[in-house]
């Protein structure tokens, strides 16, 4: 009975014997380490002891103690304060000598954590997607847990044989794999743990991974367990992953991209193939650690790197930085590095991961479009020639120095301004074809002549190149002007156009003189030797003597005049060998018609006169007296008698010359009968007595003596303009 007692007492179960009010009668000492035996039990009620258990311990106990049996079951309790308690218990009668109940055996287990444990076990497989499977080959049965058959995508009832479960795997390398497996399994009791591919009852492709333990008893397999994994999402990532690392790894060889790691707390550094072909050293002659990598940098550099790392580790910069290298063999080269630092859930930093790229050739391309850009801008700023950066819109973008002094505008001025503020009204349109095929790409420059008024509104001449400047995409990002002022050249081709003019005209002149000499006095000497021949015949009467001394004498009169005509061109021909001299237009006006007042109002003529004060020219005076009292007196001569006759006379600027305009409302003159001949010598047109055709030939030579030009708008019946261009004093 002692043996019996001491056995109870140490039973590795929490156990209890209540009587058949369910007062404890005795417990083991498991019991009192399970529910705290701090009280003296024996005697005292189960129910008060321990009063939050399940009813249904409650109604099995009570049941036993009412009838002869076992009762068993598990249960969940949820308590306010302690949460959810799981137990689990056994119960059997304990009869007496007479076969009457007296009392029960309780076995009572807290199984909460084993619960727990379970309930974590089933969300993990199901979060995981894990099924089980058992094979047992002693009664050739297959088991399939409820997650298997999900991922086999066949029904709650399916039962499967081996030949079935492995159809399942896709045909080929899958399949035969799986078979191989699971024959050596049962052969020799391999395990394997695989990644495979199956085809669904409904058709799927998944990607699963199979796990099988065989187990062997006397060298036999009696049977085989495993798991079940649907592992298809993250299987197909690492297939893509890893055909995306193969295309990186190809891109990082190919573009020459080296891949570093550096472990900062162990000072370990490592270097991919790359990286070493890019210091130019061997594996074998690199130690792995931040100073052997210090020592590969140039010395003019290493300070800076060293900083920028510090400052990286930090956190205070990233990295992206780049250093000179220098080869064992002495070549420089340029590496571009940068890296990613990363840290552990304390914020400090452990290791950095980063790449390198050698970026020489760049390093000497910038270095030669630096150097060209400053070569560029010293020749865009100091340039003889003005040059303009242009806005597609026409407003400057940057102008040097040269065009600023050709359009006399300071830099800031001219940037506030168009290429259309500038430029001669009359000019906008010219090279806008020319332009139009530069936009659309026929051309990439071109160059014409162009009018500008600089600050002070006078003409600048250019000749003016346009080249276009095209973005990556083709596209026009603005243009190149450069302005080469020619306004020098002009006046001087104009000079020259003039005295071309002028030697022409004196051509002409000397021409018509030789043909006036040629044809008046060859005229008069053979009229005057006709006579001398009469005169000689003694056959004249005294009458025809007396008639051809009379004749003599008018001829020898008009020769006369001829030679006064003649003398009085050469006069003029020869004052252009005078100096010329500064002659205020309107004094000489106000003199002309002070000396012909009297003939202006005996004619009542209405004269009107609009000469500014300050236009001056350069020529003789008596010359533009003559010129001024010719065209005067010519305008009252031929005056309309109809009319009220009007003299009107004006004076402006044009270009380098002044213009004199003498208009008058007259007779007129038939241009298309006489527009040749009016400045010949000894034409008139309107039949007046008086008329001698000998003034406006003299008026045109001493207008060309003096480098000007004449020219006349007329019209029968409506008046005539001359038109008189004299060089600018």
């Amino acid at each position: 009975m002692i043996i019996e007692q001491s056995l109870f007492k140490k039973t590795p179960i929490p156990l209890a014997i209540l009587d058949t009010d369910c007062a404890f009668v005795d417990v083991s000492d498991n019991w009192n380490e399970y529910f705290g035996g701090k009280h003296e039990l024996q005697g005292r009620s189960f129910f008060e002891i321990m009063p939050t258990l399940p009813k249904e311990l409650e109604s099995d106990i009570r049941y036993c103690l009412g009838h002869e049996g076992r009762r068993s079951g598990e249960m969940r309790t949820v308590f306010e304060k302690d949460g959810t308690v799981w137990y689990n218990w056994k119960i059997e009668s304990i009869k007496g000598e007479d076969e009457a109940i007296t009392g029960i055996i309780l076995v009572l287990e807290d199984t909460t954590e084993k619960k727990r444990e379970e309930e974590l076990l089933k969300k993990s497989q199901r979060v995981a997607n894990i099924g089980g499977w058992e094979l047992d080959l002693i009664h050739n049965g297959i088991y399939w847990s409820q997650i298997t058959r999900e991922i086999h995508q066949v029904n709650d009832g399916f039962i499967p044989n081996l030949e079935d479960a492995l159809t399942f795997y896709k045909e080929g390398y899958s399949r035969d794999t799986i078979s191989r497996l699971v024959s050596e399994g049962i052969a020799y009791g391999k395990s394997w743990d695989t990644e495979l591919q199956i085809i669904t009852a409904k058709n799927k492709v998944l990607w699963v991974r199979a796990i099988g333990e065989p187990e062997m008893v006397h060298g036999k397999c009696v049977r085989i367990i495993g798991t079940f994994q649907d592992i298809d999402r993250r299987k197909r990532a690492e297939i893509q992953y890893n055909k995306i690392s193969d295309r990186l790894a190809l891109a990082t060889d190919k573009a020459g991209i080296g891949i570093w790691e550096y472990d900062i707390k162990n000072n370990q550094l490592l270097w991919d193939a790359n990286t070493y072909r890019l210091y130019g050293i061997q594996e074998s002659d690199f130690k792995g650690v931040y100073e052997a990598w210090q020592s590969c940098v140039l010395q003019e550099d290493r300070k800076r790197l060293s900083g920028e790392t510090k400052d990286a580790i930090e956190g205070k910069k990233d990295y992206d930085t780049t250093f000179r290298v220098k080869w064992p063999n002495g070549d420089i080269r340029w590496i571009k590095d940068e890296a990613t630092v990363v840290r552990d859930n304390k914020g400090e930093a452990v290791k950095m991961i980063g790449i390198n790229v050698d970026i020489t050739e760049l390093k000497h391309a910038q270095l030669q479009l630096e150097t060209s850009e400053e070569s560029l801008q010293g020749a865009f700023e100091n340039s003889s020639v003005g040059m303009a950066l242009v806005a597609l819109d026409g407003t400057f973008i940057k102008v040097n120095q040269s065009l600023c002094e050709s359009f006399g505008y300071s830099n800031k001025e001219l940037l506030q301004l168009t290429f259309q503020d500038i430029t001669h009204p009359d000019d906008l349109q010219i090279g806008l074809s020319l332009l139009e095929e530069v936009v659309q790409g026929k051309r990439s420059t071109y160059q014409i002549e162009k009018r500008y008024f600089d600050k002070n509104h006078q003409e600048v001449h250019t000749l003016l190149t346009v080249t276009a400047v095209k973005k990556f995409d083709g596209t026009i990002s603005h243009y190149i002007c450069q302005i080469v002022d020619i306004t020098e050249r002009i006046k001087a081709e104009n000079k020259l156009k003039n005295l071309l003019q002028l030697t022409t005209n004196q051509n002409s002149s000397l021409l018509n003189f030789a043909h006036i000499v040629t044809h008046n006095l060859r005229s008069n000497a053979a009229n005057l030797t006709m006579i001398c021949k009469f005169l000689l015949d003694d056959e004249l009467t005294e009458e025809e003597q007396h008639e051809m001394i009379s004749m003599l004498s008018r001829a020898s009169d008009g020769l006369n005049e001829t030679i006064a005509h003649l003398n009085e061109i050469v006069q003029v021909n020869l004052e252009t060998g005078k100096k010329l001299k500064e002659i205020t237009i309107g004094k000489t006006v106000d003199k002309v018609l002070e000396d012909v007042n009297a003939l202006i109002l005996e004619n009542n003529i209405k004269v009107s006169i609009d000469i500014p004060s300050d236009i001056k020219i350069k020529g003789v005076s008596a010359y533009m007296e003559s010129i001024v009292l010719n065209l005067t007196t010519n305008a009252i001569k031929y005056r309309d008698p109809e009319k009220e006759p009007t003299l009107t006379i004006q004076s402006y600027a044009e270009d380098e010359f002044i213009v004199l305009s003498v208009e008058d409302n007259g007779k007129g003159i038939d241009m298309e009968r006489y527009g040749e001949k009016i400045f010949g010598m000894y034409k008139t047109f309107h039949g007046n007595k008086d008329a001698r055709g000998i003034g406006l030939f003299i008026t045109k030579n001493q207008i060309e003596s003096m480098g000007g030009t004449i020219g006349l708008e007329s019209a029968v019946g409506v008046g005539t303009k001359f038109k008189i261009k004299l060089l600018k004093a």
